[in-house]
């Protein structure tokens, strides 16, 4: 029998290794490569046997018995499964050559003691196996790597006298479980004696002499686990391995207090589980009211075909079926109203996710091990999403709805099924676990009056989508949501992110009231647009808009807004394979300007990228934090060519129009200085005009610091929704935590006051572009705290400027004075809401 090499690089001796575990032959005799490469691959065609939790080592066994350990990296146990992705599963059977795992050679190499894999037959002496190493100093996958040679296998000499000796409960100390070192050690002992030894775990029960069978036990730290023993020797063997068992066989050991206490399940007590089914709270994902029966949304459910064709009809089947999805997702962006950007945008990255190279080349191979192409695709779709939802970050897990809502798109085309047709009550609200893009472009806005959902966030592809329908939606209300009945009578305060079940009929003719005056008042607004925003007492608040293409920056003068507060410029940026030219940028930012005029002011953000925004074309260290790490300034300073470039494409744009220049994410003095530094010298490369320049006040840092920065700067802008979430720790997009995250927090009122007071002793100006601004509970309290603009979205912009107009500022400063001694943030929105000088 001959093994081939399952990764290519430098071959190495077993002795070579640096852990004696395997330098010892513990684990048993075999090889080890230190790899180029980052696939590991089968030596021989088997049966996977067992695949670690941590996908960092696997047991393959052959139709002849021989099982062979294949394991990357030293003490890589401990990473934790960070670096390794599994392309099969245990039980699986595999063809010689098939990838078995993925893995990211250079973050392993950072993080464990050394990337050498190991390749080891663990059962030799039981099948008197002789092997011969190919004399060679490197291979590359596949090549011949080991000839095996089978004598007559060796009898079991384990003798069994009558009854099973236990030992008591012990409680493992190691680290990460009986894993293949301390799983050697403990069966090297095992093999010492005579007895018949074996290691027991909830309900499975192993041969102690076995590693692949200790290693099948999944043990993990804190695990309780049990030897038993039969035979001439039990006594001693039990001594003997109880001992080591308690003392690590070998590892440093976290010595665990004994058993865990079992932790009783009580009620959350910062997110209190309702009473009652008639009240239920998650975030706001698309503000508004409706009052509507519920309709529970089911997740569809695809049967797979078991049987299969030949392996190119299949792999046809699955193009077929990939090209069917293209082609309705194209036909769905063309039958999008020509406003409906957001829309074609998802659309246009689901597109994307069909041609995605990792899910085609995952499921092929799927296909070539003996899947057909439902199977295949499914696995390989699964696979993905699970890495998603795996990530600690809160936007990309949840674009594995996208994926998900793509891959069924396949499926149906695979199998030959239309989506389920739904047959919707009149004025219905939809609860679901979560609305896929498609699920909520596709829903009848003649029947549909508003959605919740129990997962999702505020940040979701189909709260984006809510938005862009005008449709009221809640998001992350509470589980309890999904036990409601279909036809059951609702009210959503999308605003507030709260539901209402079973209403008096009352409350029902109440909130049908406040939507119609709502809706007059609003009407009234829109033919007022053109009056400026100056309270009673004549105090005059810009009310700008924030906006991101130029088409909204068309739409600025016709609904009322006197300039655009913060152009994101990374809309030019982002969805794309390269970085934008300079000249692209140029023609964007002129034609933005010259859409607004030269009295209007326009501005421009710099890129602000990373975190929940990364760029293809523009690869970043994997973080553990990503909103903590490399992004907003702090990328263009550390790609200043790609800085550069865009700078100068503002500077020569700022003659058609009244271009300023806002630099995102300031944490530190010395970062504004860097960014003004390069701005000068674009400047006078370019012979360019000055152009006023400002900072983002959106890290606590900045607001505290707010005199320092002031005299370097023309304006401060504060956004709101980052400076909420970095002074209050709470990721803005968490499902749980944004109904916490509240901009209205006493802290974040202080963070503003100081801003403001600053700027003020400076002779600056300070908006706020965050999400209060069109928030019209908050805007008599920015008033109020000395803020003289207001950028908000483009349609809330009517309403912003009404607000400000039936507002007296003496009274805005009296409320903010008392907001900022308020402890939280449902203080002052009580008492804002109890001194509301304006009602919609």
């Amino acid at each position: 029998m001959s093994l081939v090499a399952p990764v290519a690089g430098q071959v190495i001796p077993i002795t070579d290794v640096p852990d004696p575990v395997f330098a010892e032959k513990l684990v048993g005799d075999g090889v080890a490569i230190d790899p180029i490469e980052q696939v590991l691959v089968a030596p021989f065609a088997g049966k996977i046997v067992q695949l670690t939790g941590t996908s960092h080592a696997l047991t393959l066994r052959s139709d002849s018995g021989l099982e062979v350990l294949l394991h990357i990296g030293i003490d890589t146990v401990l990473l934790k499964g960070e670096g390794f992705r599994a392309l099969i599963s245990d039980g699986d059977n595999v063809e010689c050559g098939q990838p078995l795992i993925e893995f990211d050679a250079d973050f392993i190499a950072q993080k464990a003691k050394s990337l050498m894999t190991v390749v080891v037959i663990t059962n030799a002496d039981t099948l008197n196996a002789q092997f011969k190493v190919t004399p060679v100093e490197s291979v590359a996958a596949k090549d011949p790597l080991l000839s095996i040679a089978f004598g007559e296998p060796v009898a079991d000499i384990e003798i069994s006298l009558g009854d099973w000796v236990d030992s008591d409960a012990l409680v493992l100390p190691n680290p990460a479980g009986l894993h293949a070192r301390p799983a050697a050690a403990l069966a090297k002992i095992a093999k010492e004696y005579a007895s018949a030894v074996e290691l027991s775990l909830g309900d499975k029960r192993v041969s102690a002499k076995s590693l692949t069978s200790i290693l099948n036990l999944g043990s993990k730290f804190g695990d309780t686990v049990q030897v038993h023993v039969n035979g001439p020797d039990a006594q001693a063997a039990l001594s003997d391995l109880v001992a080591a068992i308690r003392s690590g066989l070998g590892e440093e050991i976290a010595e665990p207090s004994g058993p865990a206490d079992v932790i009783a399940d009580e009620p959350s007590l910062l997110f209190p589980k309702s009473n009652t089914l008639n009240w239920m709270k998650g975030v706001s994902a698309s503000p508004g009211f409706a009052v509507g029966v519920v309709y529970q949304i089911q997740e569809e459910v695809l049967e797979l075909p078991t049987d299969r064709q030949e392996t190119a009809v299949e792999k046809a089947l699955l193009a077929d079926a990939i090209a069917i999805a293209d082609d309705q997702l194209e036909t769905l962006k063309t039958q999008l109203d020509p406003e409906d950007e957001d829309k074609a945008k998802i659309f246009s990255a689901h597109i994307e996710l069909l041609s995605d190279p990792e899910l085609l080349d995952y499921a092929t191979t799927l296909i070539d091990s003996g899947d057909n192409a439902a199977q295949a695709w499914q696995k390989s779709v699964t696979s993905q999403v699970e890495q998603l939802e795996s990530l600690d970050n809160t936007l990309l897990a949840e674009r594995a709805v996208d994926l998900r809502d793509v891959g069924n798109r396949v499926l149906r085309a695979l199998l030959g099924v239309e989506s389920a047709e739904r047959k919707l009550p009149e004025n219905c609200v939809l609860v679901a676990d979560d609305l896929t893009p498609s699920d909520t472009a596709n829903l009848d806005k003649r029947k549909v009056v508003g959605f919740v959902t129990t997962g999702g966030g505020a940040t979701s592809h189909s709260a984006i989508l809510a938005r862009a329908m005008n449709i009221p939606a809640i998001a992350g209300i509470d589980d309890q949501a999904r036990d409601i009945a279909n036809g059951t009578r609702v009210i959503l305060n999308a605003d507030q992110g709260e539901m209402r079940v079973n209403p008096e009929d009352s409350e029902v003719e109440t909130i049908q009231q406040q939507i119609i005056q709502q809706e007059k008042i609003r009407t009234l607004n829109r033919t007022n647009v053109d009056q400026p925003a100056i309270t009673q007492d004549k105090v005059k608040v810009e009310v700008v808009a924030n906006i991101g293409s130029v088409k909204d920056a068309m739409k600025v003068a016709e609904n009322g807004g006197e300039g655009v507060g913060l152009l994101r410029s990374e809309f030019l940026f982002l969805n794309r394979t390269t970085a934008p030219s300079e000249e692209d940028q140029f023609k964007t930012y002129r034609a933005a300007a010259e859409a607004l005029g030269k009295d209007q002011p326009l501005i421009v953000r710099t890129l602000d990228v990373g975190g929940d925004k990364p760029l293809s074309y523009l690869p970043l260290p994997e973080e553990e934090n990503p909103f903590l790490g490399e992004r907003g300034v702090r990328i263009s300073l550390d790609k200043p060519a790609m800085f550069r470039q865009q700078l100068r494409a503002l500077l020569r744009a700022a003659e058609y129009g009244n271009i300023h220049i806002m630099f995102p994410m300031i944490a530190d003095i010395r970062e504004l200085r860097l960014a003004k530094q390069v701005l000068a010298e674009e400047q006078e490369k370019l012979g360019a005009r000055k152009v006023p320049v400002g900072i983002m006040i959106e890290v606590p840092s900045a607001a505290v610091m707010a005199d320092v920065f002031a005299p370097e700067v023309d304006f401060f802008s504060v956004g709101t929704n980052d400076l909420t979430q970095y002074a209050l720790a709470m990721d803005r997009g968490h499902p749980k935590l944004a109904v916490l995250a509240d901009a209205l927090h006493p802290s974040v009122l202080r963070l503003i006051k100081m801003t403001v007071d600053a700027a003020e002793r400076h002779g600056k100006w300070v908006g706020v572009c965050g999400g209060i601004a069109g928030d019209l509970l908050a805007v008599p309290l920015l008033v109020g705290l000395g803020i003289k603009e207001l950028s908000t979205s483009v349609p809330s912009i009517p309403d912003v400027k009404a607000c400000i107009r039936a507002l007296n500022s003496q009274k805005c400063k009296e409320q903010a004075e008392q907001s900022l001694q308020f402890s939280t943030a449902a203080e002052v929105r009580d008492y804002l809401e109890t001194t509301n000088q304006y009602v919609v």
